[in-house]
């Protein structure tokens, strides 16, 4: 199934983030609009000059763009996911340049599955930023400015 940029991006936030309400999912776009802006590292290779499609899809950066996940079909996957009209909003919003000041300048996001973050993103690219719901965001380390 094709997927245009924009509808991608909305399934994409519906599943990595749709139960962590406005505030998580505007924090998870603004990620990856950091992503494709960010003028070093890996993430400004990837983008190559701002391309939001190409971050998303990088492999192995977000389980919800993967079918299957340790030899296992996963059912939670962007080609099963139908977004609302608040995904969308979401998307447009962060495609047109906008970010989020909660996360200021992170590149990295997940949900550790505890009620505190760990102080450093693994591999110690990332320094933790601020937790938004249930999901922990990094900066950028020199160690990233490095990959």
């Amino acid at each position: 199934m094709a997927l245009d940029t924009r509808e991608l991006f909305a399934r994409l936030l519906k599943c990595e983030s749709g139960g962590e309400g406005i505030e998580g999912m505007r924090a998870v776009a603004s990620v990856i609009i950091n992503r494709s802006t960010v003028p070093y590292g890996e993430f400004a290779r990837i983008s190559n000059g701002g391309d939001v499609r190409a971050i998303i899809t990088q492999p192995n950066q977000f389980t919800c763009l993967k079918t299957s996940v340790g030899g296992q079909y996963n059912a939670q996957n962007v080609y099963n996911i139908v977004p609302e009209d608040i995904h969308y909003e979401i998307a447009d919003w962060a495609l047109a340049g906008n970010t989020d000041s909660s996360v200021g300048n992170s590149l990295f996001y997940f949900n550790p599955y505890s009620s505190t973050c760990p102080n450093y993103f693994p591999t110690n690219i990332g320094v933790i930023y601020n937790r938004i719901g249930k999901h922990c965001f990094y900066s950028p380390t020199q160690a990233y400015k490095n990959t």
